[in-house]
């Protein structure tokens, strides 16, 4: 027999589902107003059904490189993404073990998580300053004249923010790891850098793909942390703050389709190798057991 559900049931799933709208209600009415029609303004009814504001952001939005914005932030993703991946490894294979000022250490390194963004931002690029006039006070200022820049302070700065969660991810994966695997390895003649890339590597590589969604989205989508450290030319997301007070047409929502967008396909793309990468594994580990037999 079916037990009937209490009153309290049916509040709580209304209060989630008010949740719900509230977090992701902008982002569907963005999406759905970036397609009005060419007489569309920037707030329902909607005046027509069309593609016209996607054609008005291929032609760019007046004085902002909107193109040159995207490729700016896609490629500071792409090497926050490399780096992310890279220590956040090497700093879980490190913290397998205990050594003089691993507790300390730990916690230095996700205490950005905790700090205000704006704070941190003003702090790297005030520490850039200070590197500046140490190289202007010696001649050897750079042709810039500072530097701050996107793969310097900026790039700095998104590490802030991105290393955190992946020195977090690994450390509960190396924490689960099992031992015994690095073990027979050893025991089979394979040396470390062998153990690390035939054993290791495949084992925690869907957790890998989970780091590097982690480093790109939030690289991608990050203002706060860049909006002092940045330097020179900004972001897409700086770009994007910019423009909402000097674009009045919906191109300014045809733009937040367009970047969400892409933030869906490498969630997506990620998801996918990560499942792929799961499935060849167990496939490999079920195929070593028949081999076995």
């Amino acid at each position: 027999m079916s037990e009937s559900r209490s009153p309290a049931f049916y509040y709580l799933a209304g209060f989630f589902a008010l949740f719900v709208l509230f977090l992701y209600g902008p982002t569907l009415t963005i999406f759905i107003l970036s397609f009005q029609g060419p007489e569309g303004g920037l707030t329902f009814p909607m005046r027509g059904f069309s593609f016209h504001w996607f054609g008005v952001l291929w032609q760019g939005l007046g004085v902002v490189d909107v193109w040159a914005a995207i490729a700016r932030s896609a490629k500071l993703g792409i090497v926050v993404t490399v780096l992310t991946v890279v220590v956040s490894v090497m700093a879980g294979l490190a913290f397998r073990r205990r050594f003089l000022g691993s507790t300390l250490l730990f916690y230095v390194a996700i205490a950005s998580l905790i700090l205000p963004s704006i704070v941190v931002s003003l702090g790297i690029a005030l520490e850039f300053r200070i590197f500046d006039d140490f190289l202007k006070a010696y001649g050897l200022s750079p042709a810039s004249g500072s530097t701050m820049g996107l793969f310097t302070s900026a790039l700095g700065a998104h590490m802030t923010w991105t290393l955190p969660f992946g020195m977090l991810i690994m450390l509960v994966v190396f924490n689960r790891f099992n031992p015994a695997y690095e073990e027979a390895a050893r025991d089979l003649g394979a040396t470390p850098w062998q153990t690390f890339r035939h054993v290791v590597l495949p084992i925690i590589s869907p957790y890998l793909v989970g780091v590097a969604l982690f480093g790109f989205t939030l690289s991608w989508d990050e203002i706060a942390r860049t909006s002092q450290a940045v330097g020179g030319p900004n972001t897409l997301p700086l770009e994007l703050q910019g423009l909402t007070s000097t674009v009045t047409t919906p191109a300014i929502y045809a733009l937040g389709t367009m970047t969400t967008t892409v933030s869906f396909l490498v969630i997506g793309a990620t998801l996918g190798t990560g499942l792929y990468l799961r499935r060849r594994r167990l496939r490999g580990a079920s195929d070593a057991g028949k081999g076995t037999i």
